[in-house]
């Protein structure tokens, strides 16, 4: 092993080790990777940012626009609105989600599939009396498996293509993925549909809002004397006299009642107020403003609501902007008008105090705030409405237009008139110049943190293949396989990067096992496409754990699921794919 071989192998390591972890975001941990690498020498320093303008981090930027773009114009609500034709019985639910969810999948970027389908699949269980436990994992690998069938339908197989085109010449095409990836993609949804749902567990929590968060713990109406401290000071000023985290949620003037009550309103003597607050801060509010408590008074959500103001509950998407954030980091009031009620993770809410709380990828919210603000708040803080979110209506026009645009991208691409990174580009370029997606939305639908993942991590991949790494694990390889046929080293492939991908991002598993596939091929001898084809199929099947994929990670706290549970229907269903899935590679792509 060479000096340059062992910084590559360290970086990796270390990286991998990170990744592990899970600590610093993975966008964080590939850009301290690729610094090490180029201050250590191993990737040059005039090459260390040529992976920002690499084809496969173009073809993704634009596909997450082109999914935004399909999103809003309807078609997948038009769709989705076809699943309450399904019934109640539920391995026909089963079947019609993760069928839908598979071939949207396909087209557009798997996570946005999942998103847009998840308020459904909640709204289907609860209507049909059973735990969103039983529809929301099908539906999140349902996304993986539709993923596997067309190029741009996961970023592996962009990945793939592009290190086709350094070892071959030429990169897959389109639809080069699909004779392999719709055969697995079939088995599994079968596989999910008629046996897999079978081993989810049936968590009973939350099968309603009511079960998951009841509010009348923590709601506590207290008055404002006549005389009192407080009387001729707003709600804000109030909120900062007392050190403790609570929200004034209500406010009943008279016969008057207001759920969410302007910061700037001032208090009047008599002034009942609707406070959510632990009994600590409870009791230090009463203490220092000299409030009075009002007694046994029955509260509910109902009285947090009214026709300008809703309560609605939403789930943390991945790298959404308050992920890793605190309630006072992000002062949800003031900056956003909306109050936060609870949060529930992994199936409970969490008991201590709302200041204490970071929120993650996943953790469900009860938010109250006004409808003509709430909608907005939830784009920008990064979480996706559950139960409430309303099939759009979508215009004729416009859904013909995402429609045709995004058809015409797939056939230019299909047939070689153009590349995809240039079509794809195109089609997310006449979306917003024909109004499609507004100009401010272009850089909210990129997921910005696997741009800088690839970004990172494609520079740290061609070192590995450049200073001869790539080659030497290959050697390892194949003296392990010397006396066994070439189709074992293509399963000891394809078993480890589905293994990687299991710990760590999709796309870094592709990009590091990539080059070790090509290595492995040529020392072999054999074509280097049907090891690729290994590489982007199993780098996309993450089924063990939630953390192997962003769509594990979104159901988990909706769905109730715990750490232990995804690899239940996990396991037996990547057995099924490598059974299904090496053959169809060595007949389609033989040795």
């Amino acid at each position: 092993m060479t000096v340059e071989q062992g910084i590559v192998f360290g970086v990796l390591l270390g990286a991998l080790a990170l990744f592990v972890w899970g600590r610093w975001r993975y966008d964080l941990v590939a850009m301290l990777a690729l610094l090490a690498a180029t201050v250590a020498g191993v990737v040059p320093a005039g090459q260390a940012f040529v992976g920002f303008a690499h084809p496969a981090v173009i073809t993704v930027a634009a596909v997450l626009v082109i999914s935004r773009g399909l999103g809003a114009s309807g078609i997948v609500d038009a769709l989705a609105g076809l699943l309450a034709r399904v019934g109640e019985r539920l391995m026909l639910q089963v079947l019609a989600l993760t069928g839908l969810v598979a071939v949207l999948s396909a087209f557009m970027n798997n996570v946005g599939a999942l998103a847009l389908l998840l308020p459904v699949g909640v709204r289907m269980a609860r209507s049909a009396g059973r735990p969103p436990s039983a529809l929301l994992m099908p539906l999140a690998f349902g996304s993986l498996l539709g993923g596997l069938m067309t190029l741009i339908g996961t970023p592996p197989n962009i990945i793939v293509a592009s290190f086709r085109a350094g070892s071959a010449g030429e990169p897959f095409r389109m639809f080069d993925f699909t004779p392999v990836g719709a055969g697995i993609a079939v088995a599994g949804v079968l596989f999910v549909a008629l046996v897999g749902w079978r081993l989810v567990p049936k968590r009973e929590g939350p099968a309603s809002r009511e079960e998951l968060f009841d509010i009348r713990d923590y709601l506590t109406e207290v008055r404002l004397p006549e005389e009192g401290a407080a009387v001729g000071k707003t709600l804000r000023e109030l909120e900062q006299e007392v050190e403790g985290e609570f929200s004034v949620v209500g406010l009943v003037r008279g016969e008057d009642r207001r759920p969410a009550p302007s910061p700037y309103e001032r208090l009047t003597g008599g002034d009942v107020l609707m406070v959510i607050a632990d009994s600590d801060t409870l009791k230090e509010l009463v203490d220092a403003v000299g409030l009075e408590m009002v007694g046994d008074v029955e509260l509910g959500e109902e009285d947090l609501r009214s026709e300008e103001v809703s309560v609605v509950e939403a789930v943390v998407m991945p790298d959404a902007l308050m992920a890793g954030r605190s309630v006072a980091q992000l002062r949800l009031r003031w900056r956003y008008g909306v109050n936060l009620l609870a949060v529930a993770r992994r199936g409970a809410r969490l008991q201590r105090r709302l200041a204490e709380v970071r929120f993650r990828a996943g953790d469900v919210l009860l938010l109250q705030g006004r409808e003509d603000q709430l909608q907005e708040a939830l784009e920008r803080l990064g979480c996706l409405p559950l139960a409430e979110r309303g099939l759009a209506i979508g215009q004729p026009r416009r859904m013909l237009l995402a429609g045709g645009l995004f058809a015409m991208a797939l056939g230019v691409a299909a047939a070689g008139v153009l590349s995809v990174p240039v079509a794809f580009l195109a089609a997310a370029v006449c979306m917003v110049l024909t109004g499609l997606i507004p100009l401010r939305q272009v850089y909210e639908s990129i997921d910005w943190p696997v741009i800088v993942l690839l970004a990172g991590m494609i520079p740290i991949g061609y070192a590995l293949e450049a200073t001869g790494g790539a080659a030497l694990i290959a050697e390892g390889l194949l003296h392990l396989g010397t006396r066994l046929p070439p189709f074992v080293s293509l399963g000891i492939v394809f078993v480890g990067t589905m293994f990687l991908s299991d710990l760590v991002n999709n796309a870094a598993a592709a990009v590091l096992m990539a080059p070790i596939a090509v290595s492995v091929a040529g020392g072999l001898g054999v074509s280097a496409d049907p090891f690729l084809m290994a590489v982007a199929v199993s780098a996309s099947c993450a089924f063990l754990t939630p953390i192997g994929h962003q769509s594990n990670t979104l159901v988990m706290v909706p769905g109730g699921y715990r750490f232990g549970d995804y690899w239940r229907m996990g396991l037996p269903l990547e057995i099924i794919i490598m059974g299904v899935g090496l053959p169809l590679i060595m007949v389609v792509w033989p040795l």
